[in-house]
């Protein structure tokens, strides 16, 4: 539809005395066009304002009607308009020619003038239902969205309470939190072109990966508070203790994972990140004792970004380490402790850790701006 007052009706036949029969059929409701070729259907149905339905004789010279109507389906202003094709009665084979060439209706002569009004009217009124349908669908999906926006500004909020909860045992800050989503997603940038890590690091699943990187020590809030808090050196029964955090996280998301009737990556990459960050590339970590390629990507991320911000930060246990003695601590331990690899993009974004440190600096922790 072309948004006119009236639609505009384009008639196209090779004989003048039906251009004029025709014209004056449908003049009263619509504004009409007339031609009397194929090239001339060419020309006027580009002109401005152009049709809102073509009335084609099946049988036009120069261009042929069907040549025309190949044309015009391939020029983007012109190949929504639809076309009823006038045949011969009997001629059932230009009939079906008509069809398949992408006629939307055909009319037979000799044409009675309520037929053909019939038809054209038709015609608008399915266009005027295809754009309420395409309307309303564009309404539909913006409501789709805002549901789905408003259901996961409530997941995201119910994530982060659920692992401030934990951090907050652990006399952390939800800046913890924060840090650790932008270490674990600048060091996913940086390795998404890398053979070895692009298959876990498409762009969605770096959102992912930040949204799940909070949930890392979620499994801490089963830990007693005895232990969890403890200001001196833990036991080794105390440590065993403190392992089980790992287990406890998984065990949490697996929960989920069952009550939905199955996983989907954002769970899976929580699930992997609270059980297995705090495994060692030389296999030397726990719960698994897992090591190399088969410890997680998500997880493999996380220990160098838990580990770089345990050290730059202040604990009953230690001061906070400089950001210049975290990256030399960090890069000893390549290869035994870290994935090299990781451990590599992390010491080429190095400044953005820094800034990311800075930018979610703890109050009572200023070690990184001297």
């Amino acid at each position: 539809m072309n948004g006119q007052t009236r639609l505009v009706v384009l008639v196209g036949d090779r004989a003048a005395d039906n251009l004029i029969h025709l014209s004056g059929v449908l003049q009263e409701r619509y504004d009409v066009k007339l031609a009397d070729s194929g090239n001339a259907v060419l020309r006027v149905a580009q002109q401005l304002p152009r049709p809102d339905l073509m009335l084609l004789d099946a049988s036009l010279t120069d261009t042929d009607t069907f040549d025309a109507l190949r044309q015009l389906r391939s020029i983007p202003d012109t190949a929504a308009i639809p076309v009823i094709m006038m045949v011969d009665s009997g001629d059932h084979v230009l009939e079906q020619r008509c069809l398949l060439a992408g006629a939307a209706d055909v009319v037979t002569r000799p044409l009675q003038s309520d037929t053909v009004l019939a038809r054209v009217g038709t015609q608008f009124e399915l266009q005027r239902a295809h754009m309420l349908l395409k309307h309303q669908h564009q309404h539909l999906e913006h409501l789709v969205q805002e549901v789905t926006e408003d259901l996961q500004h409530m997941a995201d909020a119910v994530i982060w309470s659920m692992a401030t909860l934990a951090e907050l045992r652990d006399n952390e800050t939800p800046n913890h939190l924060s840090r650790m989503q932008h270490y674990v997603q600048a060091l996913a940038y940086k390795l998404q072109g890398h053979a070895r890590f692009a298959h876990e690091l498409s762009d969605n699943h770096i959102r992912l990966l930040f949204n799940a990187a909070p949930l890392h020590d979620i499994g801490k809030v089963a830990i007693p508070d005895a232990i969890l808090l403890k200001p001196g050196r833990l036991t080794p029964e105390e440590f065993e203790v403190v392992k089980m955090h790992t287990v406890y996280g998984r065990d949490a998301i697996a929960v989920v994972e069952d009550k939905l009737g199955g996983s989907n990556t954002f769970l899976r990459f929580a699930r992997e990140i609270a059980y297995s960050h705090q495994e060692k590339f030389d296999g030397s970590g726990y719960p698994q004792g897992l090591s190399g390629e088969d410890i997680p990507v998500s997880a493999r991320l996380l220990a160098v970004a838990d580990v770089y911000d345990a050290l730059i930060s202040k604990r009953v246990y230690k001061p906070a380490f400089t950001h210049e003695t975290a990256i030399e601590l960090i890069r000893q331990g390549a290869g035994e402790h870290f994935d090299p690899d990781v451990v590599d993009a992390m010491l080429a974004i190095e400044e953005e850790f820094m800034h990311i440190a800075m930018r979610f600096q703890d109050d009572t922790d200023k070690s990184l701006l001297l």
